[in-house]
């Protein structure tokens, strides 16, 4: 399984000589396993973008995981250059709600935010709600569980035959009502226990957490907490702080690491590859 970072900030992008290293580019994370065919995408920020140009044409099927809808999670929708080919086979899914999907994301793919409606791309494109039951697409079950955010959000879990990968980019398990001393009381710990690898929201330095609890976003050491937990065996610190440069960043991982108990800790980088199992 590898997994490759396509953008990693939160909230807005941020490219400039100050965010080189870690990345400037919102949420996008590929998953690909032995069949060259299929790709698991999570979530379309702006790193999506660079994702598309690069796409080998060999890959003729995507899922692609939406943790949410907020705009920093799809902006890069409009821009992925793939939709464009009648030969790929595209399943988004999403939280469920009583809105059809076509219509939440149609609110900015469409004028006069967008030029271009999402019925006007020419792949095969399925759209779809992320329900309870486990989602399993070539060599990969994918399941999903709500977490907490504003409005509404999912964590996924992706397991493959050689690792398994939990992805909660925006995520605040503080608001648990036991936090961090219980799995069964901690959002999101079922889908990212063991895992070999969780990607998870580390935005804020604890000094700064104290002023935004309730935005739905985690301080480091949280997320430390929360990957120890969990028995986590890697944590990638992710949705970087757009008020955060590369060497805010690196501070942030150095005190994150020193709280760790067991957890492996790095900060997910913009353009880097995760080989994991065999």
């Amino acid at each position: 399984m590898r997994v490759t970072f396509w953008g990693t900030r939160g909230s807005i992008a941020t490219p400039g000589p100050e965010t080189v290293v870690f990345g400037g580019d919102t949420s996008c994370v590929a998953i690909a396993g032995r069949d060259p065919g299929h790709l698991v995408i999570l979530d379309a920020g702006t790193g999506l973008r660079r994702l598309g140009n690069t796409l080998p044409e060999g890959i003729g099927r995507i899922d692609l995981l939406l943790s949410h809808l907020h705009l920093d999670h799809i902006l890069g929708l409009g821009f992925f250059a793939p939709f464009f080919r009648e030969d790929l086979s595209v399943t988004i899914w999403a939280p469920p709600s009583r809105t059809p999907l076509l219509d939440r994301l149609s609110r900015y793919l469409s004028p006069p935010l967008f030029p271009v409606r999402l019925r006007d791309v020419s792949s095969q494109l399925h759209l779809r709600d992320a329900g309870p039951e486990p989602i399993s697409s070539g060599e990969f079950t994918i399941s999903a569980a709500s977490i907490i955010h504003p409005d509404t959000a999912l964590g996924y879990r992706i397991e493959g035959s050689d690792a398994v990968v939990a992805y909660l980019p925006d995520h605040e398990p503080a608001l648990s009502p036991r936090f961090p001393t219980l799995r069964g009381w901690t959002s999101g710990a079922a889908i990212a226990s063991d895992v070999d690898l969780l990607i998870h929201d580390g935005q804020y330095r604890p000094e700064e957490y104290a002023d935004h609890v309730g935005w739905g976003h985690s301080s480091a050491t949280d997320s430390v907490a929360f990957a120890d937990l969990v028995a986590a065996r890697t944590l990638a610190l992710f949705h970087h702080d757009p008020g955060h440069d590369d060497a805010a960043v690196a501070e942030l991982t150095r005190r994150a690491r020193a709280a760790s108990h067991g957890t492996r800790v790095m900060a997910a980088k913009q353009g880097s590859t995760i080989t994991l199992g065999h």
